[in-house]
């Protein structure tokens, strides 16, 4: 019966990480990439004193990144963020060889000097799912690919970077120096526009995002801050470059650095899964429970969606459908959790809790009863919701039904009462020395009358079309005149409301003035109606006998059924002795 959780991107395809030899065969590498590095500062020509702090700092960045990359590989295998990490630490490992002494070495190195300022652009923008999200983080990174590496062997074939340069193809030093220092300018640019990116998408979000998240991002900022004034400071000269440079260096080694507290924070965060047992201990409430997973994981953002197997779809805890959101779209994912094997619930969180795994797994089988409970009451709750709909439907079908028939009455049968009524008149006149055959025809017409007020009662009763034509106010004002005893209208209403409202409140009085002409006893009746906060109130005062059954007889039930399917609510209060009040709440816009 345990609960397990189970990414949604698991359900569309999700990639695996490589197997355990060959991520220890990259982590070995990155070892002697570093090695190779110390040993090639230590023994250059071309490196500046003290040799063996650049080659201490180069591999301050190899390794992290390496190591950092792998890490990140195996603990989420379907992001790309993983080989990213890794690809940069082994390009920044290639750009050391151009300290090497010997011509080969030398010309592969300067080849990607730059490469690796650009890749860790694409890092940082890339965070946290590897993909670069919008088409000016594209066009930013491809545009840097461009200067760093395009632009970096034109340079060096215009024979730039002295003689081991094995590229040369012209002896045009001072160009390849001029374009040298436009790719610095313009990678400077590069970086401080993915600062801006980056504030931009943390604006976007809306919200706080989660603490090691911050902590990555804002390293992610800082070290394209110092990448820019690297360049800039390189491409003019100035006097303070190797300062810049190894505050830089250090500065970029500790993105990676971060991600590694992240993903210790995490950890240490599991210990928030015991605080969740004791919580659910005191078994929540399914509407508390969104608010006790949201502390135990952390994200603020979190919300719960339930499926209901007799619909076939998600819904929240008040039976509305819900869509869960695709993998590829947006900061939010979701997690499914399963119980033996079918679907009870969905954790609505933020992206980067997919990099904690072992802490969903734990928060969805620690909350897995609740969960099943709180799907419980969504299920209920849907099919509350969907019979309300039916009776709604069946209620307004029928309401069309019976102002159809009111309609057929009206044009049909009472027109050929009155037309057979004037017929019988024209021949009572031509008959006027026949007294017999005239009183027949009298009488005749009389039994017409008669039945033609009971069809309009009838059709009345049917579907009051006072009420469609000229509003509930006309239509209760004759119902009050009509009525069987003395009764008191008060209408305060602007304008009209849905008809649907008016004729429910129409037959709330109708049926209340009726029961008080045959039941009550009453000397008088007051009736008020207003709309007041969005809500129209119907209601009905007598001082008669009181003693209603509103679960006796059809009328009163009826009537609840009406006013409770357009969702609303009928009261009646009817003590002994005390007069009978009914009371319609109805919402309206």
């Amino acid at each position: 019966m345990a609960a397990s959780a189970v990414p949604w991107s698991a359900h569309t395809g999700a990639t695996r990480a490589p197997p355990g030899p060959v991520l220890w065969a990259m982590a070995v590498a990155g070892l002697v990439a570093a090695a190779c590095s110390f040993a090639l500062a230590v023994s250059s020509d071309h490196v500046p004193e003290p040799a063996e702090l650049q080659a201490l700092l180069m591999g301050w960045i190899t390794l992290p990144y390496v190591l950092g990359g792998l890490i990140a590989w195996r603990r989420r295998p379907d992001s790309r963020f993983g080989p990213l990490m890794v690809a940069a630490g082994f390009v920044a490992f290639a750009g050391t060889l151009a300290w090497a002494n010997t011509a080969l070495p030398f010309t592969i190195g300067q080849a990607f000097d730059l490469l690796p300022a650009v890749l860790f652009l694409h890092v940082f923008l890339a965070f946290p799912s590897g993909r670069l999200e919008s088409r000016a983080e594209r066009a930013l990174v491809g545009a840097g690919y461009f200067t760093a590496v395009g632009l970096e062997l034109a340079g060096m074939a215009l024979g730039g970077f002295g003689p081991d340069n094995l590229l040369a193809v012209a002896d045009e030093p001072g160009a390849a120096e001029s374009l040298l220092r436009g790719q610095l300018v313009a990678l400077s640019v590069f970086s401080l526009a993915g600062v801006v990116l980056l504030v931009a998408r943390r604006r976007r979000a809306g919200r706080p995002l989660r603490r090691s998240a911050v902590l990555l991002i804002d390293g992610f900022a800082i070290a394209l801050v110092m990448i820019a004034a690297l360049f800039l400071s390189a491409a003019f000269e100035a006097s303070g470059f190797e300062t810049i440079r190894r505050i830089t260096f250090v500065v970029i080694g500790l993105a990676p650095a971060a991600f590694l507290v992240g993903l210790l924070h995490a950890r240490l965060a599991r210990s928030a899964v015991g605080e969740l047992m004791v919580e659910l201990r005191a078994e929540p409430a399914p509407a508390e429970l969104p608010d006790a997973l949201a502390r135990a994981l952390r994200d603020p953002s979190l919300t719960l969606a339930y499926w209901l197997p007799e619909f076939e779809r998600w819904a929240d805890l008040q039976g509305r459908p819900v869509e869960l959101p695709r993998p590829e779209a947006g900061r939010a994912t979701a997690t499914l959790v399963d119980r033996d094997g079918a679907h009870v619930a969905a954790l609505l969180h933020d992206r980067s809790l997919d990099d904690e795994p072992e802490l969903l797994d734990a928060v969805s089988a620690a909350a897995g009863i609740a969960l099943e409970n709180g799907r419980l009451q969504a299920e209920l709750r849907g099919r509350l919701e969907e019979l309300r709909g039916s009776r709604g439907r069946v209620i307004e079908a029928g309401q069309k039904e019976r102002q159809r028939l009111e309609r057929d009455l009206h044009d049909g049968a009472q027109q050929r009462l009155i037309a057979l009524s004037l017929e019988l008149g024209v021949l009572e006149a031509r008959l006027g020395s026949d007294p017999d055959a005239t009183a027949r025809l009298h009488r005749a017409r009389a039994e017409i009358a008669l039945s033609l007020e009971e069809l309009r009662g009838v059709a009345r009763g049917l579907h009051p079309a006072v009420v469609s034509g000229h509003g509930l106010g006309v239509a209760l004002e004759s119902l009050a005149a009509g009525a069987p005893i003395p009764v008191e209208l008060t209408v305060r209403l602007r304008g009209r409301v849905e008809e649907q409202l008016e004729v429910a409140a129409y037959y709330v009085v109708c049926e209340s003035l009726a029961n008080i002409g045959k039941h009550a006893e009453a000397s008088s009746a007051t009736v008020d109606v207003a709309r007041t906060n969005g809500v129209l109130v119907v209601e009905i005062v007598d001082n008669g006998v009181g003693g209603a059954d509103s679960e006796r007889g059809s009328g009163l039930r009826g009537l609840a059924d009406r006013v409770e399917a357009l969702g609303g609510r009928l009261r009646v209060w009817t003590p002994l002795g005390g007069g009978t009040r009914v009371r319609a709440d109805l919402p309206c816009a």
